[in-house]
């Protein structure tokens, strides 16, 4: 398995796709999206144009959907939910399919659609992801994170090289990595994986949050390591389900 990182959308190279691929958006896309199917969700459905969105979702049953969107950090005029991990609870998310789109995240998503296996990763559900991985054994790895509006973001890199280290130490020599943007990012997770709370406050996007409001509980959650087994797996185009 070659391992590969980009730090954003914009870098992933066109015309060719990867067997397998990992979208990464710490704060909040990837993390709300785990815990929304681990509470029950029956679908994340991602966009990137809002238009489109509200065109889909007009067409499935207002009691079985739910939209999710932020701009900016702030949730879109007009959605039930913005972009956080803690609101996507059992009793509002159970059965219902959310219609979602982000700043960042679901850019990423629409990148690399046409990888033969596309998942979602955050902190919380790192190891599984990893064990995944493992198991099906893709010749090529592609983590893409999500940044800001197409600019590095330090939280990204921190999850990618958390989920680089995790699959070098447990694939007995069968991954290595390939570019060094992912060195780099394993370098980041060295540095901050005993606190990665402090990572991702002290990252821009972080104190962008902050600068909204109050987001402690955010960070915590989105902070939280290995806590769901949950895997997100795209097995149509752009719909995430549970795996």
């Amino acid at each position: 398995m070659k391992i590969s990182y980009y730090h954003v959308a914009g870098d992933v190279p066109e015309g060719i796709k990867a067997e397998a691929a990992v979208v990464v958006d710490v704060l909040r896309a990837t993390t709300t999206i785990a815990w929304a199917l681990n509470n029950g969700a029956e679908t994340v459905q991602t966009f990137s144009d809002l238009k489109k969105l509200r065109e889909t979702a007009n067409n499935w049953p207002k009691e079985s959907r739910l939209l999710l969107g932020e701009r900016g950090g702030k949730r879109l005029d007009g959605f039930d939910l913005g972009n956080s991990p803690v609101a996507v609870v059992p009793d509002v998310v159970s059965g219902k399919r959310l219609f979602m789109s982000t700043t960042n995240g679901t850019r990423s998503l629409e990148r690399v659609k046409n990888s033969k296996t596309l998942y979602t990763m955050s902190l919380t559900n790192r190891s599984a992801v990893a064990e995944k991985l493992l198991e099906r054994q893709p010749k090529d790895l592609w983590i893409v994170g999500s940044g800001w509006e197409g600019s590095y973001s330090l939280e990204d890199s921190l999850a990618a090289g958390a989920l680089v280290q995790f699959l070098l130490e447990k694939s007995h020599s069968t991954a290595s990595i390939f570019n060094d943007e992912a060195t780099s990012a394993l370098a980041v997770w060295e540095t901050w994986k005993n606190d990665p709370e402090g990572c991702l406050i002290a990252s821009t996007h972080g104190q962008r949050l902050i600068g909204l409001g109050n987001h402690e509980a955010d960070f915590k959650c989105c902070a939280a390591l290995d806590q769901l087994s949950v895997v997100p797996t795209q097995n149509e185009f752009g719909l995430l389900h549970a795996e």
